[in-house]
């Protein structure tokens, strides 16, 4: 099949097995690969139908000046797609971004502003979203998309991503385990699998020092999972349970997940695999044999720099550095020498 665009090849992502994770939790475990999307990310998929949505409805133009709180990947995707339309945008990120998300967003056409300064929670969001009202009060004719509070954010996978899981799957879910930010894609999913199976249960899963469940703040280095504020578009109602990991556990998946199952991807999706082990590590869910569709939201090329770098690994979480790199050539080498 020919594509026109490189907007209709959005979704349609596979629901892959996880052969390791499925024996380990006791469970039949389907990753939701949404790194195969066009910028390598979930966030196509809300970004486009957000901007497209303000199109139809005349709230934007080409004249209009696009403005966007993101931690990276949504950035990349609005960039995108504001490069598609002819419409200027400006990413407003922080000093979390990784050098590759700030590239592409560039190389993209939209502008990039890096806030520094963290907010009381010991994350940057509030910050962020405080540069983002200055630039809409001061420029009159700008469209903020705001991703944390616009119902079209999980109304796009609502009609993409649950929909995928739900036929993907034949129509059997007992759990679905997703990250949480924006909140976008844990509520469209949660809504559509609950409209068609009452009984599923969604999980979300979180760092801890992000405040979306109530835990307490703290710094936070993975971008794209947790939150300092709780998402206007979040609804607690739809969430069954929750679990949070730490970062290093998150990072400790990333890299397990290349070892058993040579799948790279984001720190969200180590986040959401921690969860799942962590979930079913309960004397009660083991042996149950459940159908557990997990998000993976992004890949992991654009870590190179961070998850997946020796020094970027050992500045952050130092007792990682052995577990990975001690059987390294250059570990084994350095210990012939010695």
């Amino acid at each position: 099949m020919i594509y026109k665009d490189l907007f209709e090849v959005i979704g349609g992502t596979p629901l892959l097995r996880l052969a390791a994770l499925s024996r380990a939790s006791g469970s039949e475990v389907y990753a939701k690969l949404e790194g195969q999307n066009p910028t390598g990310s979930v966030k196509d998929r809300a970004a486009t139908y957000i901007l497209e949505s303000a199109l139809r409805l005349g709230l934007i133009d080409h004249s209009t000046l696009v403005i966007e709180s993101t931690s990276g990947n949504f950035g990349v995707a609005l960039a995108n797609a504001c490069r598609h339309y002819g419409i200027q945008c400006i990413c407003i990120c922080d000093a979390n971004v990784t050098p590759m998300h700030r590239f592409l967003i560039e190389k993209l056409g939209a502008d990039v502003e890096v806030i520094s300064e963290t907010d009381e929670a010991g994350g940057y969001l509030n910050s962020r979203l405080q540069r983002v009202r200055e630039l809409l009060d001061r420029y009159p004719r700008s469209f903020w998309t705001n991703q944390y509070a616009n119902r079209n954010n999980w109304m796009a996978h609502f009609l993409g991503t649950g929909r995928e899981i739900f036929e993907q799957a034949e129509g059997r879910v007992d759990y679905l385990f997703s990250a949480v930010s924006s909140g976008g894609t844990i509520m469209g999913c949660a809504r559509y699998l609950k409209e068609k199976l009452p009984d599923v249960r969604v999980i979300a899963a979180d760092v801890e020092g992000s405040v979306i469940f109530g835990s307490a703040p703290k710094a936070r280095f993975i971008p794209g999972v947790g939150s300092s504020r709780v998402p206007e578009i979040l609804d607690r109602t739809l969430v069954d349970d929750v679990v949070h990991v730490s970062e290093q556990e998150s990072v400790r998946e990333c890299h397990r997940l290349v070892k058993e199952e040579g799948i790279l991807v984001g720190g969200s999706a180590g986040t959401v695999c921690a969860a799942i082990r962590a979930y079913f590590q309960r004397p009660e869910r083991q042996g149950r044999g459940a159908v557990v569709a997990a998000v993976f939201a992004d890949r992991g090329d654009r870590y190179f720099q961070t998850l997946y770098d020796r020094s970027w690994v050992s500045a952050h979480y130092p007792d990682l550095e052995a577990e990975f790199w001690a059987n390294s050539v250059e570990a084994r080498t350095e210990g012939a020498v010695s």
